[in-house]
């Protein structure tokens, strides 16, 4: 029994308050309430850990999605694609019988491809393979192809692969024949000015080599002119002349 001592000095029993407990010993029947309580906490923790994980199966389908087919979805922009390429209309002009037929082929290919992953086809089938190996070059490619290089990048790449990209090209030349080197270069100072040929060529003692006769393509002028005095020629503007270039008998052509 527990006693208190009054200010007097002697000792009484002390009452019990009305309403207390003592939590000094043990209750019984309080520790089987609290472990309880506990237990399902734990039990409702548990429970949404289990079904919120990830890879989890679900009855719930995500707002993005339209169908999920042992938990792989079937995207709500594949649907809409699928339903304007049959059909050739919009999401809300469709029927419901129109909707629930293509659903349907989507689910259907979905289970047709998780059971070719089950049976491992493109290990075994050539077609599958090589559509695999198709689709994941088009992906590597897809970068590519969807960026958009510079102006200074696309300039050159066609400088370097010109002959890629033009068609069989003309050019309008004329080889003038000079006796020396200085005569040659005054030429062509004079025709870069935009002096006439005909004229340059009398004052400078020049003449026509006769090598090209008008307007040629480019493969019968490089083979008249020669490789090298082709090369000079052919970035030439209109009334453009090149610099001296030495002839096989000492003259000098522009």
């Amino acid at each position: 029994m527990n006693a208190a001592k009054d200010l007097s000095g002697d000792t009484q029993p002390r009452k019990p308050r009305k309403g207390w407990r003592d939590f000094t010993r043990v209750d019984t029947r309080r520790s089987i309430a609290l472990f309880a309580v506990g237990a399902v906490i734990g039990l409702i923790l548990a429970g949404f850990a289990l079904f919120t994980a990830k890879g989890t199966s679900t009855l719930v389908v995500p707002p993005e999605d339209v169908a999920l087919v042992n938990q792989q979805p079937i995207a709500r922009s594949d649907f809409y694609l699928q339903l304007k390429a049959l059909y050739n209309v919009d999401f809300a002009q469709t029927t419901r019988e129109q909707r629930q037929a293509v659903l349907d082929q989507m689910i259907r290919e979905e289970l047709f491809v998780q059971r070719g992953k089950e049976l491992d086809m493109a290990s075994v089938d050539p077609d599958v393979r090589t559509a695999m190996v198709s689709a994941v070059e088009q992906g590597i490619a897809a970068d590519v192809v969807a960026s958009k290089p510079s102006d200074e990048k696309l300039m050159a790449y066609y400088k370097a692969h010109q002959e890629t990209y033009s068609t069989l090209g003309r050019m309008t030349v004329r080889d003038l024949v000079f006796p020396t080197a200085d005569a040659a270069a005054s030429a062509s100072q004079a025709l870069n000015a935009g002096a006439e040929a005909g004229a340059v060529a009398a004052q400078y003692h020049g003449k026509d080599s006769g090598r090209v006769n008008g307007e040629e393509f480019y493969f019968a002028a490089k083979i008249h002119l020669g490789d090298a005095m082709f090369a000079a020629a052919r970035p030439l503007l209109a009334k453009q002349a090149s610099k001296p270039m030495p002839s096989t008998d000492g003259t000098q052509s522009v």
